[in-house]
């Protein structure tokens, strides 16, 4: 299960996903964490959602996925895992919040919230990153990488002995292994030369 959702390829395009998806998340994680930006913290945060309706539980794991998922994104480790964590707080805070508000952000001040394109543009990205992996330049990339090396030795060592057996390298000549043989019969049946006269 593990070494599929760390699957990947050498994709820049993914590359470029999970890099400006976790520099975008990482603030507003941060913000919610540990009170970077010109956030209020994990304790103000807490307050201000669970005001706002939502169970504490449900708050706790949006500030993790919001903040060790835009780092895990910027590493490229389980992205696939990190993306879908993203997925489902963008989802769940259009149900909550931004569908009220319609589609467009408040750009003109004159809306009373924020609509739910960017949500929708953070979702796109995410369900990209869950079909396509990390990319090149990834931790996923690079453990994927280790892991299939002693296969690929077995297989090319295989290949080669096949070769070999195929093309009769490593074969001894029939007639030498006869030679030898009747060497070591002769040795252990016939009887010596008496050699002290």
């Amino acid at each position: 299960m593990l070494k599929r959702l760390m699957r990947t390829d050498d994709n820049l395009g993914s590359v470029l996903l999970r890099l400006f998806l976790g520099i975008v998340f990482f603030p507003h994680g941060a913000q919610k964490l540990l009170g970077w930006f010109g956030g209020g913290g994990f304790a103000a945060t807490i307050q201000g959602m669970t005001g706002m309706g939502l169970p504490a539980g449900i708050v706790f794991l949006v500030i993790l996925i919001e903040f060790f998922g835009a780092i895990s994104l910027l590493m490229g480790f389980l992205s696939r895992v990190s993306a879908a964590g993203i997925l489902v707080v963008m989802l769940g805070a259009i149900v909550t919040v931004h569908w009220k508000f319609g589609f467009f952000m408040n750009w003109g001040g004159g809306q009373y919230g924020e609509g739910f394109e960017y949500h929708l543009l953070a979702i796109g990205m995410c369900l990209a990153l869950l079909v396509l992996g990390s990319g090149r330049y990834s931790v996923d990339r690079s453990m994927e990488r280790v892991s299939r090396e002693p296969v690929q030795l077995k297989q090319e060592s295989a290949a080669q002995a096949a070769a070999g057996a195929w093309s009769g390298e490593g074969r001894r000549d029939p007639e030498e292994e006869i030679r030898e043989l009747r060497q070591g019969w002769e040795t252990r049946v016939l009887p010596r030369e008496d050699t002290h006269g």
